[in-house]
């Protein structure tokens, strides 16, 4: 990018905030459904590439589809009882031109709904290629 302002401060057009919410809503609505129903492939198809992930302070990027391991549910379900993953809060905190940053509260649940971790994160979900796709997830 040869113009830095044009990285700090992205042209303005006509955005209409409250679509662009409810489309990433229904964007990570329709991960969390790949991810419940361990689909990896609908969850790929849910993520912009490279996909960044944030956890802790250790930075990972995901350069294409297909990064988690086959038995990445089964190992979750061995390891943790797991059987679903629920939302608690949706909270936009930022929407700019294709882009919204969302901090997100969900659980990991047993089959019964008990709670056997919560997160608390910021996605950003962005306008790419024609969709709508999650970009970057921190932990």
């Amino acid at each position: 990018m040869t113009d830095a302002n044009a990285l700090f401060i992205p042209p303005q057009d006509g955005i209409d905030e409250t679509a662009m919410t409810l489309a990433a809503l229904a964007c990570i609505d329709g991960f969390t459904a790949c991810f419940n129903a361990r689909d990896l492939g609908g969850m790929d198809a849910h993520l912009h590439f490279p996909h960044v992930i944030l956890s802790g302070e250790e930075l990972v990027i995901w350069e294409r589809p297909g990064q988690l391991p086959a038995g990445f549910f089964d190992d979750l379900t061995r390891a943790t009882g797991w059987h679903h993953t629920a939302y608690q809060e949706q909270d936009v905190v930022l929407v700019s031109p294709r882009k919204v940053h969302l901090r997100v509260v969900y659980s990991r649940n047993r089959a019964d709904g008990s709670i056997i971790t919560q997160h608390r994160n910021v996605w950003i979900v962005t306008w790419q290629d024609g969709r709508w796709g999650i970009k970057q997830r921190s932990y």
